[in-house]
């Protein structure tokens, strides 16, 4: 049995250990906290503000985000002084999930398609992975079509179920940017998701796709962004997006022009015989850039899935290409000049005893056919005229009933 100077000492001993383990969980539970709030208010780098700069923006701004999923690139727009927005950026995608087209259910793994919200409180500095922001999954057009979902993120790692994953520091990146355009005063940006760059080429080959109604109601808002340089003001009537038209006439005309020349160029591939594809997925895709940085070891975090990534953007052919010939260009006059011009190869080829007409001796019936050739002309224009007298014409004998036997 110890003594009691040992006791105490042991008492001692165990009370020193808790709070030095005390201490220690505060230090790590303040670390952590310290770290928490430095990736969530990490500056901007100075080389994206240079590109703001160039472009006649800054972090301030109020910005749009574009996604592309078969590309797999999300870019970063803002609005210059000139009131415009403006490209600044374009980032990799490291990992989105599904196939292409619009997300309809919980669990289908699909990254959505449409025109989006996110306003301040759907930042999140605490995200498992990283930092994230809400998209706003479902919107109007979403719940109209009945369908469900919640929590679709732009967040970091390269792991997703129906999420953009962009990695550590891409996702910080973005999120530094959304936060400098909230505290410039912007209550709430726009995020647009595409299946594809919404190129005339790209509709004509998916112009076979069960989606294709769908996308073409993206492309209108596609190009109207694109055209006039406003945010597009987005509702829905009907179970279809609606776009508000410009306040300004000059960009509403802008618009008008390139939507029709878009549609124009659709029609025109697909009558020239553009292939018409649909492109499938084992489960989504990535961005190239990813692809060769982690086969060199460059660490991402978890990616999901990546078995699937082998067999990403499989395109099959629904349509094979067909091409019309072309008609020849047209001889340039100098060439058939010296084609039947004096001393020609080409004379060489006519044939010994060809005569041409206007060299020839005159015919046993020339003049016959001259004198038919002046006189018809008269004739016919005095029949026309009633100065002839018409012709006596015996009254057609009455047709022959027939009378079917059986």
């Amino acid at each position: 049995m110890p003594s009691p100077n040992e006791s105490r000492r042991l008492e001692r001993f165990r009370l020193r250990t808790l709070v030095s383990a005390v201490i220690g969980l505060l230090f790590v539970s303040a670390s952590n906290t310290l770290a928490l709030a430095d990736k969530a208010n990490a500056p901007i780098p100075a080389a994206t503000l240079a590109l703001m700069a160039a472009r006649g923006t800054d972090a301030a701004s109020p910005i749009v985000l574009r996604a592309y999923k078969k590309e797999s690139e999300i870019e970063v727009w803002k609005r210059n002084a000139a009131g415009r927005y403006v490209p600044i950026k374009t980032y990799p995608i490291c990992r989105w999930s599904g196939q292409l087209g619009p997300k309809t259910k919980t669990g289908d793994r699909q990254t959505p398609e449409g025109f989006y919200t996110v306003a301040k409180s759907q930042m999140n500095p605490n995200s498992r992975y990283y930092l994230s922001f809400d998209v706003g999954y479902p919107n109007a057009y979403d719940r109209a079509h009945g369908s469900t979902g919640s929590a679709v993120m732009v967040h970091g790692v390269c792991s997703s179920m129906g999420c953009f994953a962009m990695t550590d520091a891409v996702a910080g990146e973005l999120f530094s940017i959304a936060r400098e355009a909230f505290s410039g005063g912007q209550r709430a940006f726009q995020f647009q998701s595409f299946p594809f760059r919404m190129t005339a080429a790209n509709m004509a080959r998916h112009r076979t796709d069960p989606n294709i109604a769908f996308w073409r109601q993206l492309k209108e808002g596609s190009d109207r962004f694109e055209a006039t340089g406003e945010e597009p003001v987005v509702s829905v009537s009907g179970g279809r997006y609606t776009f508000a038209p410009s306040p300004d006439p000059a960009k509403e005309a802008a618009f008008t022009a390139l939507h029709k020349d878009e549609t124009d160029r659709i029609a025109a591939l697909v009558e020239e015989g553009a292939a018409a594809v649909r492109t499938t997925y084992s489960d989504g895709g990535q961005h190239a850039f990813w692809a060769a940085r982690i086969r060199q070891g460059f660490p991402v975090g978890d990616i999901s899935r990546p078995e699937a990534l082998a067999y990403a953007g499989q395109e099959v052919v629904l349509i094979p290409a067909r091409r019309r010939s072309a008609p020849p260009p047209p001889v340039p006059e100098a060439v058939w000049a010296a084609w039947i011009g004096p001393g020609s190869p080409s004379l060489a080829l006519r044939t010994a005893d060809f005569v041409p007409p206007y060299e020839a001796a005159p015919g046993r019936f020339t003049a016959s056919v001259a004198r038919y050739a002046q006189s018809w002309p008269s004739l016919a224009r005095a029949a026309i005229e009633t100065t002839m007298p018409l012709p006596e014409l015996a009254l057609s004998q009455p047709s022959v009933e027939k009378v079917a036997q059986r």
